[in-house]
């Protein structure tokens, strides 16, 4: 099953499109966002010593190629998903840190290879495996974070325009390669998740910063359930910032190799003409699909996933799948309950206390304490339990959590404490540079989402049909704007007393 096959990594057509019409061409950029700290990155030397090879480490698992002023990389194991582990790390940062210095790189496209996945996440059986061996196995695990999320922080703050090619299974380790960048690129073939607290785990990658700046309850949603998003579902949601078919993506690539930026252009500038050459190449949204997360489905996790206990989201979920309750979505309540009732429920608890705190955090100290996090996981039960059970032990069987339910534990009882404070034996991650925000800077490129909508409803006076237009406008005719706004609207908007206009309906 691609299930067993994807969590495995990490719990975790056409011809070519015609040449497209000429635009403004991109040279060399320093890309330095205002937002970002001003440190210089990490040496070279510093860097190579770093991110040296180990014994083991594969030589072709990462392919690197250039193409005018493009430069590409490719994540090359196929047959495992593309699974993320430290040598592709070892591979990946320094190059990416070389290009951040060079005045030609100008665009940095990262795909996985296959058809199946872009990556499927970290190799978490081998972590389990090596926290068996005891102490010595759990601190190369930590070493193997502390890597991951450098590298992770590097992407989120880097100073090219980055694009990511989500083509196929995206997932834990996978997203924290993407999830960060201005271009996300979805396919009819993309299957997003966050799967790890199936395993015991808590969503990382930085998840304590991307999920809780999602509309509403989503991110709290995606983060607890697990649940998987397919297609232009991922658009939808707002993790892509673009849909394409999969065909079109070698064009692509060969037409973002060829722009050429002005040295006085703006990072803005930039993003903006790699964002309209991207648009050349969609074709639309699938006409007859409508959004899983929205409508009904969506109003209810927002009135579920409100909540700051696990028993209460448990509570208003038994609710909703009660027979003739009012929402209208039972069924999806009762699939949603069973699907908690699988997970740890250590992984749960924490991973609520993480979307609520996560709100808070800056880029950079989400990583920092994302590192202590996976450091006090790698010595639990729970993670390596979880691992063993679903990936390892053959065949697959059910997890012996500890405590095995969410009944077990006690009302009142605080069982996430010892995960959100720093172990003083573990040094604080220390990442490539000093730059962070507590938004992303970048956040424009994909479908308007809530905030978006609600300010526009609150700046000014629309009628239902203008507002629509408005945000077809103002996107310059983005496929799936007009499905995403009025599916806003449907649930978020009322119409004012005594006039056409809409507003907002109060909390």
């Amino acid at each position: 099953m691609l299930f067993s096959k994807s969590i495995a990594s990490r719990a975790g057509l056409a011809s070519a499109v015609a040449s497209r019409s000429c635009r403004p061409t991109f040279a060399a950029m320093p890309l330095r966002a205002k937002v970002l700290g001003q440190q210089a990155p990490i040496s070279t030397q510093a860097a190579a010593e770093l991110f040296k090879p180990v014994e083991g480490d594969e030589p072709e698992d990462v392919l690197f190629n250039s193409l005018y002023n493009l430069r590409s990389i490719e994540l090359n194991r196929p047959a495992k998903y593309n699974a993320l582990n430290g040598s592709m790390i070892r591979k990946i940062a320094p190059r990416l840190l070389e290009w951040e210095r060079s005045d030609i790189a100008n665009v940095i496209v990262i795909k996985g290879s296959g058809e199946k996945a872009f990556c499927a996440g970290g190799d978490v059986a081998a972590l389990a495996k090596q926290n068996a061996e005891g102490p010595e196995g759990i601190k190369k695990s930590v070493d193997y974070f502390g890597l991951e999320y450098k590298l992770n922080h590097l992407i989120s703050t880097y100073t090219r325009p980055y694009v990511a090619f989500l083509d196929g299974v995206t997932m834990g380790g996978g997203v924290g390669l993407s999830i960060h960048a201005p271009f996300r690129i979805a396919t009819e073939r993309t299957l997003f998740a966050m799967p790890e607290t199936k395993i015991g785990f808590f969503p990382d990658v930085g998840a304590s910063f991307f999920l809780p700046r999602m509309p509403g309850q989503v991110g709290t949603y995606l983060g607890l359930t697990s649940a998987q998003l397919k297609g232009v579902q991922v658009y939808y949601a707002g993790i892509a910032t673009h849909y394409l078919h999969s065909s079109s993506l070698p064009a692509l690539e060969s037409r973002l190799a060829e722009l050429t930026p002005a040295d006085y252009w703006t990072m803005e500038q930039r993003l903006s003409v790699i964002n309209d050459t991207i648009e050349e190449f969609s074709t639309g949204v699938p006409y007859d699909e409508k959004i899983q997360i929205g409508g009904r489905v969506r109003l209810a996790i927002d009135r579920c996933f409100k909540h700051d206990k696990i028993d209460e989201i448990i509570a208003a979920l038994k609710e909703e799948a009660a027979e003739g309750a009012k929402g209208g979505v039972s069924g999806w309540a009762k699939n949603t309950l069973e699907e908690l009732t699988q997970r740890s429920p250590t992984s749960l608890h924490v991973t609520l206390r993480q979307m609520r705190l996560g709100k808070t955090w800056g880029i950079a100290h989400t990583f920092k304490r994302e590192h202590q996090m996976a450091a006090k996981f790698m010595k639990s039960h729970d993670f390596n339990e979880g691992v063993t059970a679903l990936l390892i032990d053959k065949p697959m069987r059910p997890a012996k959590w500890k405590p095995a339910s969410l009944d077990e534990i006690p009302p009142g009882a605080n069982i996430t404490e010892d995960y959100f404070r720093n172990d003083p034996e573990l040094p604080v991650l220390e990442l490539l540079n000093d730059r962070s925000y507590t938004q992303y800077p970048h956040n424009k490129f994909g479908l308007p989402n809530d905030y978006d909508v609600r300010e526009a409803i609150e700046k000014g006076n629309f009628t239902r049909e203008k507002l629509v237009d408005h945000f077809v406008e103002t996107r310059r005719g983005k496929q799936g704007v007009r499905e995403a706004v009025s599916d806003i609207l449907d649930r978020m908007a009322v119409r004012s007393k005594g006039t056409d206009n809409v507003q907002w309906k109060k909390e």
